[in-house]
């Protein structure tokens, strides 16, 4: 005989949990005609050394990867300059800030970012159990750092600074990280999240500089943007070893499956042809950012492989309207903006052609 239990005795999630806004992925292609430009995917074709090596591990695929992504720790820390057991590897950065905040957070403690960021963040310290503490973004678009500092508590466990940011592109600069990780108490946590660091070009933060001057900075990266493996999933930090074997500890195990890591190593060791793809990407980047400063658009200074229009929600519906009538997917954010990810020139004019002038969209 079957029972049913009463209502309130039914397993429930966490009411916080519960509540969590669905992490927005961005749209995907409807047609081979769709400009797909709401992910931040590159748009380059996969590596031809990756695809070598990916067909050669698939005839492994049923033995389990690396344990601790062994190979892959081994390639990323001869590629920065750093030991093994300084690396934490997991499925995609926001795997491995998910290691991150559940090694360094415990029930109430609190995590500080910006705002608006990375849309995982205030997800993932909800799961992990902490508090979000976000701190909005300067009228520049900037990390408003000094109001991030100064709202450290004794409930603060880690920060989180994003690099360039998304979804607005815009870096943090030395002098500003000097002044703000001079603030930080040693025993917080500051996580430089680098996911799009290779499209970075002009002044910049050397972030291995910083790493090796504060041990409390954490440096977070991906192959899922520059080196093009959204699709296999693995991300990786560099921290003191103490705290990147305890990221290592939090690993779902295998999460990191055998193509990823191999992939990995093979992206690493293609580095120039990663540098010659980012420069593309970055004069892109620039013809476009002119090309629609021009058209009377007001855009921040992008480092990413995106740029960023600030807008209202009018504006906002307006901007996605116009692409998607032109079958261009973009990313809009409610009350904020709109982001739009760089592609090859062709799919770039179309975007300009799509935008045309400012004056001909709805007010700010």
């Amino acid at each position: 005989m079957t029972s049913i239990l009463p209502e309130a005795s039914a397993p429930k999630v966490r009411p916080d949990v519960a509540q969590l806004p669905a992490y927005v992925a961005g749209r995907s292609a409807l047609t081979a005609l769709t400009a797909a430009l709401a992910s931040n995917e590159s748009h380059f074709a996969p590596l031809p050394s990756v695809l070598d090596v990916l067909a050669a591990e698939a005839g492994r695929i049923h033995r389990y990867p690396s344990m601790g992504a062994v190979e892959a720790r081994e390639a990323i820390a001869q590629h920065h300059g750093v030991t093994p057991d300084e690396v934490a590897a997991g499925p995609g950065s926001s795997g491995v800030l998910q290691q991150i905040l559940s090694a360094m957070c415990g029930h109430g403690d609190e995590v500080i970012f910006a705002w608006r960021s990375f849309e995982a963040y205030p997800i993932l310290v909800t799961v992990a159990g902490a508090v979000s503490v976000p701190v909005p973004l300067r009228a520049d678009e900037h990390h408003d750092l000094p109001t991030m500092a100064a709202a450290i508590t004794e409930r603060t466990r880690v920060v989180l600074l994003c690099s360039p940011n998304n979804p607005t592109g815009v870096s943090i600069g030395a002098a500003d990280l000097d002044d703000f990780l001079a603030a930080v108490p040693p025993h917080v946590l500051v996580v430089l999240d680098e996911a799009y660091i290779e499209f970075q070009r002009g002044p910049g933060v050397d972030s291995l500089d910083f790493y090796r001057r504060h041990p409390n900075l954490c440096i977070l990266r991906t192959f899922s943007k520059a080196y093009g493996l959204a699709g296999l999933r693995i991300g990786y930090a560099i921290a003191r070893p103490e705290i990147a074997d305890g990221l290592r500890r939090t690993a779902v195990p295998f999460g990191v499956n055998r193509m990823a890591q191999a992939a990995a190593v093979a992206s690493l060791a293609a580095d120039a042809e990663i540098t010659e793809r980012t420069g593309a990407v970055a004069a892109e980047r620039s013809r476009v950012t002119a090309a629609l400063r021009l058209a009377g658009w007001d855009l921040p200074d992008s480092q990413a492989n995106f740029f960023w229009i600030r807008a209202s929600d009018a504006l906002r519906e307006d901007i996605v309207a116009a692409l998607g009538a032109a079958d261009i997917l973009v990313r809009g954010y409610a009350g904020d903006g709109v982001r739009i990810t760089l592609a090859d020139t062709a799919t770039n004019n179309r975007v300009l052609a799509a935008l045309g002038h400012r004056a001909g969209f709805a007010a700010a």
